[in-house]
């Protein structure tokens, strides 16, 4: 059976314009209302894991991919959502979360992990070789050590494919995107003046680089497994900024991909990008949007509009006090946050819920957060919301409703908080 987005780069070739979004999170609200939506859509759906997220040491999830694998099987099930319709991928598998460790670890650690992903059925594998490890000499590494690394992880990862395929003969076969010029996960740490666009020549660089190294490694065959290749299109956002797409400024990179049919570019940092800049990105070739923090965001969003109204309807005593839990639970554990926001005791403060970058996101699975997130729901279902308040606090929730579109549920009206996010998603591809 063909890969979905082997299919999707097929119908790229005929001409036909296409992608797909790219949802990148392990909160369990977020994964059910984007699967519910490939259902109601009959879309393929792809869904990421991270490797800080989910790796076989746990990750920040406490998951390993087998775990994260049939979390989202059962969450499927549940809506009769067939297996076949779900794409799961691992994101930034390589060094990531062991760049302190010398390379033959942090390499063996990596390869453990790619192999893990692959093994429990995950089909689009991003190896990330770009950062640096330990004892890597000073100055920016290579591609060509780049591309070995990732021969490496290739390796590991069709090992992890025969291993499922002799247990299920119909697994299907993984497909790779590589790329070297790879945004920070989660996005920038601090402000930016500039982005640069990755240039035609290191684009072009990248594709020949990995093409002779992988044959050097006795993998050149598995160059037709390589989709698409990371670049930067001039995307990204900060805490409080976002640079928005650029055409004009992407157009010789852009240019470049037609001289490679079998691939396409993804975008990576795609979130808060506008639904036409998104449509324009995948009109130039950019099929794979990836989208994470915004997704959580626009989740904390709403809660917050939940928890504002709570304040208005429910007695004090009674109250589940979500963003005073979420704040909480923030500086009780600040290595999450702590080195990605900066400025004084208000602007840390401020970041903590409105970032962009949301590493609110982090915490919002916490069992403290999530027991007060399930009591407010309660709440607001013991003291119902009316609809001139709901006007005041979630008013494009309040048009779905009126249109019957949506169901008066402070558990639904949460979930619409990442719908917004996603229209715009499948409205561009």
């Amino acid at each position: 059976m063909k890969h979905p987005l082997q299919e999707m780069m097929e119908k790229r070739r005929q001409g036909i314009r296409c992608g797909i979004p790219s949802y990148c999170s392990a909160n369990e609200l977020v994964l059910e209302i984007a699967l519910r939506r490939a259902k109601e859509r009959n879309t393929p759906v792809l869904i990421e894991a991270t490797a800080n997220q989910v790796n076989q040491f746990g990750g920040y999830t406490g998951m390993v991919p087998g775990d994260f694998y049939q979390m989202v099987l059962k969450m499927a099930q549940a809506i009769d959502l067939p297996e076949n319709r779900i794409i799961l991928a691992g994101d930034h598998l390589g060094p990531l979360t062991w760049q302190n460790l010398p390379e033959e670890k942090a390499m063996e650690n990596s390869r453990e992990l790619v192999y893990q992903y692959a093994r429990a059925g995950f089909t689009k594998i991003h190896l990330d070789t770009s950062m640096k490890v330990a004892d890597d000499p000073e100055g920016l590494l290579s591609t060509e050590v780049v591309a070995r690394r990732g021969a490496a992880l290739y390796k590991a990862a069709m090992k992890g494919y025969e291993e499922l395929k002799a247990e299920k003969p119909d697994a299907m076969r993984p497909v790779f995107v590589i790329g070297s010029e790879v945004p920070i996960p989660g996005g920038a740490t601090e402000a930016e003046d500039t982005l640069a666009v990755t240039k035609p020549e290191a684009f072009r660089d990248t594709v020949s680089t990995y093409q002779r190294v992988w044959a050097e490694e006795g993998v050149g065959d598995g160059m037709a497994d390589v989709i698409a290749v990371v670049v930067q299109p001039g995307v990204e956002f900060g805490d409080e900024q976002v640079f928005d797409y650029n055409p004009a400024a992407a157009v010789d990179l852009c240019a470049a991909l037609k001289e490679f049919p079998g691939i396409c570019f993804e975008g990576h940092s795609t979130d808060y990008q506008t639904a036409q800049d998104l449509y324009n990105m995948v009109t130039d070739g950019i099929a794979i949007l990836k989208v994470g923090p915004a997704l959580t965001y626009g989740l904390r969003e709403a809660l917050f509009s939940l928890s504002m109204m709570e304040k208005e309807l429910v007695p004090e005593e009674k109250r589940a006090n979500f963003i005073e839990t979420l704040e909480e639970v923030m500086l009780a554990n600040p290595a999450n946050w702590a080195k990605h926001y900066h400025g004084d005791e208000r602007q840390l403060a401020l970041c903590r819920k409105y970032s962009y970058s949301d590493r609110a996101r982090y915490y919002i699975g916490q069992p403290e957060v999530v027991a007060a997130m399930n009591k407010l729901f309660d709440n607001l279902r013991e003291y119902p919301i009316p609809m001139n308040m709901l006007h005041q606090y979630m008013p494009l929730s309040y048009n779905k409703i009126r249109a019957g579109e949506l169901k008066l549920d402070p558990r639904e009206l949460a979930m619409d908080g990442v719908t917004q996010f996603m229209l715009d998603y499948e409205s561009a591809v």
